[in-house]
């Protein structure tokens, strides 16, 4: 692959505003979600504005990484991006909620495209996989932090322009991204017309959809018991395993399931599937600690030396792949989700900032920024360089599930013990039958506090404190599982890896 220096720094600069872009948008929507139900005064269809864009970007992302191997880098990251632009500017003149809904899973499909392709174009263009897993150090850096600042980015944004600017400000960042591209970027043409695996398609979106439904919906919307629930749990299965076998009998299969018998492969899918457990409970919960049980204005105390140390984190284990085999930055980095998970979940209900901000650094640093950077180079370095799409895309497919799952099941957990703990507890302190069901709602503590009697207040802090450190077990088995795949995932070093060359792509 010939080509200046320059030209491959233009690439890298389209894709790190494509990926900061799509992102970030992940979380900005979160910040100004009061004043879009001020807007369209619907609070009961506002979660569908989150669930429609996470939907259809986890749904895609497999499915734009296969094609991808098939048509070209270029070409499908070009379609990602004006997707998203195009549905960026729709949601902000959506005159309705249910317009802004079709209008994210616009986005969100678009989103789809964004991750894999951008860190396959890198694996592509550079010749020393070292070179490339340096730069996925500083993407995974790029794709951490605007999960952690998007809250704070998008009120700032909500606050002094408006909500729909939290929308039409990627338009220009896009179009950017776009247009560097076009320019920097040549590709070759493939000789042979691939074939679409179609039925996969199909079966793949369905049981993502499901999947993810039954996961989002599950012991908030609908009872785990419910039939809506188990209908869609019936479905991912059976419609999942129809795709299984689709995949084995497809001559250009949407997901090669031959990748997974590397162990390599295997076992980093099933880790960054821990990491998104870890990663959506504590950004999910720890603001409620930060406010409702520490009693602070704002999370951002807690949460801003976490994207630091994150962003840190990403960078420094991008670089650390030259020295160590990835095993052992696995090891160490579910290790650290280990300590961290227990120590949050015996963490008091008065607690200081300086205590809660070491172990804000050591989540970022130890437990969550590692795999931003390590888990895309181990298995961009073991499989074939013309699944590299779809071998980047799972990463953040099984992040994604990982994250979604860890969220509803943190969200059960923490909401019966607070019950519980509110019931058992209410005569003590003088709180009447009828109205433990308000009081048991967490959100009461992160916007009334003050309104509360001081006894009643201390009460619900410390069952809130503790129902929060009750869910963080879950992080603590799954980092568990973690380190136990990690372990078994083979010594591949970066060394070894073959460089990440195809014809598909050349400067």
């Amino acid at each position: 692959m010939a080509g200046s220096s320059s030209k491959k720094g233009l690439i890298i600069v389209a894709m790190a505003l494509g990926l900061l872009m799509s992102s970030l948008d992940n979380t900005i929507v979160a910040s100004c979600i009061n004043k879009l139900s001020e807007d369209f005064n619907v609070f009961d269809k506002v979660s569908w504005v989150f669930t429609a864009y996470m939907l259809a970007a986890t749904s895609t992302m497999l499915v734009f990484g296969k094609m991808s191997d098939l048509f070209g880098r270029k070409l499908f990251y070009m379609i990602g991006i004006g997707m998203f632009l195009v549905g960026s500017a729709l949601c902000g003149v959506a005159q309705n909620v249910d317009q802004l809904i079709w209008f994210r899973a616009i986005q969100g499909i678009g989103s789809g495209a964004l991750f894999p392709i951008s860190f396959t174009i890198i694996y592509t263009i550079f010749n020393d996989p070292k070179d490339a897993a340096k730069m996925s150090g500083v993407f995974g850096a790029i794709f951490g932090l605007s999960s952690v600042a998007g809250p704070q980015l998008g009120s700032f944004i909500a606050e002094h322009l408006g909500w729909r600017w939290n929308f039409y400000v990627n338009v220009p960042i896009g179009l950017a991204s776009m247009i560097i591209l076009m320019i920097a970027l040549k590709e070759t043409r493939s000789e042979r017309k691939p074939k679409i695996d179609y039925l996969g398609t199909i079966f793949l979106i369905i049981t993502t959809v499901s999947l993810m439904l039954a996961l989002e919906w599950g012991g908030k919307d609908y009872a785990w018991s419910s039939w809506q629930e188990i209908s869609l749990f019936a479905t991912a299965a059976i419609v999942g395993t129809l795709f299984i076998l689709v995949e084995l009998r497809a001559s250009e299969p949407v997901l090669p399931l031959g990748i997974f018998k590397n162990k390599m492969v295997l076992g980093t899918s099933i880790i960054c599937f821990c990491q998104g457990v870890l990663m959506f409970s504590a950004i999910t919960y720890l603001p409620s600690f930060t406010v409702g049980v520490l009693g602070h204005s704002n999370s951002n105390g807690i949460l801003t030396p976490m994207m630091a140390s994150l962003i840190a984190g990403a960078m420094a284990f991008g670089f650390l792949q030259s020295k160590f085999a990835f095993r052992t930055l696995m090891l160490f980095s579910m290790l650290m989700s280990i300590i961290v998970a227990s120590l949050l979940s015996i963490v008091s209900s008065d607690a200081s900032s300086g205590y809660m901000i070491v172990l804000m650094i050591l989540l970022g640093f130890g437990a969550v920024g590692p795999l931003m950077s390590v888990a895309q180079s181990s298995i961009a370095a073991n499989v074939d360089p013309k699944y590299m799409g779809v071998s980047s895309s799972i990463v953040g497919f099984w992040r994604s599930i990982g994250g979604v799952m860890g969220a509803s099941i943190m969200a059960t957990i923490v909401n019966n013990n607070l019950n519980t703990l509110i019931s058992d507890g209410a005569a003590k302190v003088g709180i009447p039958a009828d109205k433990i069901n308000t009081l048991a709602n967490p959100e009461l503590l992160m916007r009334a506090a003050d309104k509360i009697d001081p006894p009643i207040r201390q009460f619900l802090q410390e069952s809130l404190g503790t129902a929060i450190n009750h869910g963080f077990i879950l992080s603590i088995c799954v980092g568990g599982i973690g380190l136990i795949t990690a372990m078994f995932v083979g010594a591949g070093r970066l060394e070894s890896a073959k460089k990440p060359q195809s014809s598909a792509a050349h400067m």
